[in-house]
């Protein structure tokens, strides 16, 4: 058997985070545009070149991104606020990253041409894609939207390629995903009504492709996994008789990914494309619906190597899987790739030199995941060492010991109904609280995190090499904290928080003291942009040895008479943001997780502590794609946050909090949470985000972002204000917190002062206005 391999997408970031510090360097004006673009051809360079070396046949092009691939979509049709100034021709850089990250009002690249920059305008919204921990900008689209090639940069980038000498299959979001998942300006307008209007630019961009030598084009189009009204159905055929009329000689791979096509996959077999690529990880069962409806010829794409998770393949299984289909097909009609692109998961294990070697095994990076492609397509008897060590290694893990602990199964077990809900209800803890804690109206507090410096970064580096001692690295933690304290009083913040020096990441600084889990060096994932994170690795069953967060927080506490908030992350947000084992439920690490954070969050109350935020930022993001799976995941989640939560008494007070989530269609569930505060990003929503507190009254408390922290942009009091005066129609006084919408650990301390500062004093206008607390 001999099959061609194909590869959806390759991670932009660089082994080593080239891109990452080429990116920052730009935005500090330490480096020009030349600079930026030549280590992006490089890594382009790289990337196409290691995949031809581990023999992918069909390797992708424009799959590279300086931010993001929706972004770059946007501003190729030419799709741009027209707050960005931008007229006609190519999108300039500062325009760009202005879109991904609002401008602070002046340009640092005197030689761009553009003058608008001097304005200072807002980022685009930004969210999750699918149900990834990716990141992608929302584009803005009004009913008249015009869109232009403003660039063709598929073309670009093919031809890039085959200056190399590599023939590659150029990538593009498909023009359906694109249309849905942007963000209408208008009230009553469906983006996908502007189709006609964006087909022609795919028209052009494909047949420049073909005039080019491309002869196959990868259309992403995950929406093929989403519920899609009779509408989007509609345009998905339209869109692919049109392309097809235009550039016949084109061939399209059509991908959907994420998720089985169910009721979808009927229109994606009748539509005219020469291929369709199904995500056979997440959606097993659709191989049977292929087999049985794919029509003669069209050539079908495997996703058989899991494009989302780190776990080493069964190639052996995979192979005899897939036996009766190349039977019934033939090699030709038939490629082998990753379930979606690899986007979503590190680079290369070969970097981690300091794993542990057992665990090592187990592991399958992007790198190793072309080399797993590889063998698959040279099949049974081409391969027999490779599969042979993967079979190995499979059964290594399924017997080891270091993976199945006993007591946390046990006490799995023993969870019963009193563990699932606080001893009183909102009203009754509202009243015990207000009363211990004599807080104003409009109450301010922060996130948690304040910014990590480079000095605190350069002192956990030195610590970490052994270059200064633990005490001396402790005494300057203890600086930084008292420092952090002593300034939210002097600014007048009502809650404090003690700044989260000590840590690295909101889930790897718990993971690293939780049982079950293991971490990387170098296995960095991009989030957006230049955020780029090291997802711990849940390998095996999960506790808690001993308390992970109580002395920092009793020494901040020490500080001041204001109180200071115990600082958690929850046990969803540590699944959602973890690779999570495989072989076993979500659900059932999740509340292994839970049980671990509920022992933290009873010791920190015995401390002394009167507020505890546990944070599920994820939560929504592991929402299942199809609402007919809702219920249940929710369900877990849920329970997951009561195990965890419920164990305090009725006067300590329980805050959540939330990034970029859409929550008026899980609002029962947010409901259903019963945490005292909850606060959430609203900031570049402008509030649109509490339009679902508007026909559900919910009774909790509530902090809305007031500003955001993804952008370096300072929001003046007059902006924090006009968002606050929006909350409080949704809301009531006696409801609303003020707060960012998120951690401030990524911003700089001369963007975060003065904001805080701002935020401080628009709560006090509110309060100028409402004398007495609801």
């Amino acid at each position: 058997m001999s099959i061609k391999t194909a590869n959806l997408g390759f991670p932009r970031i660089g082994s080593h985070r080239e891109l990452k510090f080429a990116l920052e360097s730009y935005w500090a004006g330490k480096s020009d545009a030349t600079a930026l673009l030549d280590t992006a051809k490089k890594l382009r360079a790289d990337n196409w070149k290691l995949q031809q070396q581990k023999g992918i046949a069909i390797i992708p092009s424009n799959d590279f991104s300086l931010y993001d691939h929706v972004l770059d979509l946007a501003a190729m049709v030419g799709a741009i606020p027209a707050a960005h100034g931008w007229k006609s021709g190519p999108v300039d850089l500062d325009t760009y990253f202005a879109m991904a990250r609002g401008s602070t009002g002046a340009s640092h690249h005197g030689d761009c041409g553009h003058a608008h920059h001097g304005h200072g305008v807002p980022a685009l919204e930004m969210t999750k894609w699918f149900d990834t921990n990716y990141h992608y900008m929302v584009p803005e689209l009004r009913r008249d939207q015009p869109f232009t090639l403003t660039a063709n940069k598929p073309l670009e980038a093919f031809l890039e390629a085959k200056a190399l000498g590599i023939h590659t299959r150029p990538v593009i979001l498909g023009p359906v995903t694109f249309l849905k998942l942007a963000k209408s300006t208008e009230a009553g307008f469906d983006t996908v009504e502007l189709l006609d209007w964006l087909l022609p630019v795919y028209a052009r961009v494909f047949a420049e492709l073909r005039a080019a030598g491309a002869d196959w084009v990868q259309v992403d189009e995950p929406c093929l996994v989403l519920d899609l009204s009779d509408r989007e159905r509609a345009a998905l055929s339209q869109t692919y008789r049109a392309l097809g009329e235009v550039v016949p000689d084109l061939k399209i791979m059509l991908a959907g990914y994420f998720g089985d096509m169910g009721d979808n996959l009927p229109v994606a077999l009748q539509l005219p494309v020469a291929g369709l690529h199904a995500d056979l990880v997440r959606g097993p069962l659709q191989i049977e619906a292929l087999r049985k409806k794919a029509p003669d010829g069209l050539v079908l794409s495997l996703g058989l190597i899991d494009g989302r998770n780190i776990w080493r393949a069964d190639l052996d299984a995979i192979l005899k899987r897939i036996v009766p289909v190349v039977a019934q097909f033939g090699e030709d009609r038939l490629q082998i790739a990753p379930s979606c692109s690899l986007l979503h998961v590190p680079i290369d294990l070969d970097l981690e030199t300091g794993l542990d070697g057992e665990l090592k095994t187990w592991l399958a990076f992007a790198t190793q995941k072309l080399d797993e492609l590889a063998v698959l397509g040279r099949g049974s008897i081409g391969a027999v060492e490779e599969i042979a060590a993967a079979s190995r290694a499979i059964a290594s893990r399924a017997a080891s010991a270091r993976v199945h602990d006993p007591r946390v199964q046990d006490r799995i077990g023993s969870i019963d109904a009193a563990m699932k809900g606080r001893k009183s209800a909102f009203a009754r803890r509202k009243a015990i609280q207000d009363d211990k804690l004599q807080l104003p109206l409009f109450p301010t507090t922060t996130i948690g995190s304040f910014p990590q410096t480079p000095e605190v970064r350069k002192s956990r580096a030195a610590y970490a090499k052994g270059a200064i001692s633990g005490a001396d690295y402790e005494t300057f933690l203890r600086g930084e904290t008292e420092s952090a304290i002593r300034w939210q009083e002097a600014i007048g913040l009502d809650v404090l928080v003690h700044g989260e020096f000590e840590r690295n990441d909101m889930v790897q600084y718990f993971g690293e003291q939780l049982s079950g889990f293991a971490f990387t060096a170098h296995a960095w994932v991009q989030s957006y942009g230049s955020r780029y994170v090291r997802p711990p690795i849940i390998f095996g069953d999960v506790s808690r040895p001993k308390p992970m967060t109580v002395e920092w927080w009793r020494y901040a506490q020490s500080l001041t008479e204001k109180p200071v908030k115990g600082m958690l992350t929850g046990p969803v947000t540590i699944l959602n943001w973890s690779f999570v084992r495989d072989d076993l439920s979500r659900a059932d690490v999740s509340r292994q997780i839970a049980l671990a954070i509920r022992d933290e969050v009873i010791d920190l109350e015995k401390a002394g502590a009167a507020m505890i935020q546990i944070d599920e930022a994820a939560l929504r993001e592991g929402l299942p794609l199809r609402k007919a799976d809702w219920k249940v995941y929710l369900d877990w989640a849920v329970e997951s946050f009561h195990l965890c939560s419920t164990g305090v008494a009725d006067e300590t007070q329980i805050h959540t909090h939330m990034c970029y989530s859409e929550f008026n269609q899980i609002i029962d569930a947010i409901a259903a949470m019963d945490a005292d505060v909850i606060s959430i990003e609203t900031s570049r929503s402008k509030m649109e985000l509490l339009d679902a507190f508007l026909s559900y009254k919910y009774p909790n408390e509530i902090g809305p972002g007031v500003y955001d922290i993804h952008s370096p942009r300072v929001p003046d009091v007059e902006e924090m204000t006009e968002l606050l005066t929006l909350a409080r129609e949704r809301l009531a006084d006696g409801q609303l917190w003020i707060n960012p919408d998120c951690g401030l650990k990524t911003r700089k301390w001369e963007e975060v002062r003065p904001a805080l500062v701002n935020m401080v004093s628009a709560a006090r206008l509110l309060r100028s206005a409402a004398t007495t607390r609801a």
